[in-house]
């Protein structure tokens, strides 16, 4: 049986997984308006991956017997005006899903729930991949995106991103 202060945390994170993936599509029908879908692609794989990450902690819930709460998801309300908005406000709402991930880890430490520190531990290591991963997308935007030729070429790489689902078993 769980916590209920760790369970409380894990149904708010189903939410907060759900709302990840609202904007990335969000960010994903912004490129699609902008012309360029390779990066719309990107953003629809991450979607998908964020609402995995959300029936990830809806199935450790459902695996010890806690009730998982459903909330409504807010409206994505983020201003994007240019291709860069959308690659910085993902690595601050990459920054900011770690640091709720951080939060259930602690309140699981601090009772010994080391059940839950393992099932947290391949989102400690996934958290990392995403703040990498959208840290070097504003990288990549910073050197080419001001070149007609080397936005047309991460484009192109962008569109190449393919969906695979997560390896995490329960």
């Amino acid at each position: 049986m769980l916590d209920k202060k760790v369970a409380d945390l894990l149904n708010t994170q189903v939410n907060k997984e759900f709302y990840s993936a609202y904007l990335y599509l969000d960010f994903a029908n912004f490129y699609v308006e902008q012309g360029l879908n390779g990066f719309a692609n990107w953003y629809q794989v991450q979607a998908q991956e964020e609402r995995d990450h959300a029936l990830l902690f809806v199935k450790y819930l459902q695996n010890n017997d806690m009730p998982v709460t459903l909330e409504a998801i807010d409206k994505p309300n983020i201003p994007l005006k240019n291709n860069m908005d959308p690659l910085q406000a993902g690595l601050k709402h990459e920054q900011y899903v770690t640091s709720l991930i951080h939060t259930i880890y602690d309140a699981a430490y601090e009772i010994k729930d080391f059940r839950t520190m393992q099932f947290l531990d391949w989102f400690v290591k996934e958290q990392g991949e995403e703040e990498t991963n959208a840290s070097d997308m504003i990288k990549k935007m910073e050197i080419f995106g001001s070149v007609a030729k080397g936005l047309y070429l991460l484009d192109q790489e962008l569109a190449a991103r393919a969906y695979s689902a997560p390896s995490l078993t329960l």
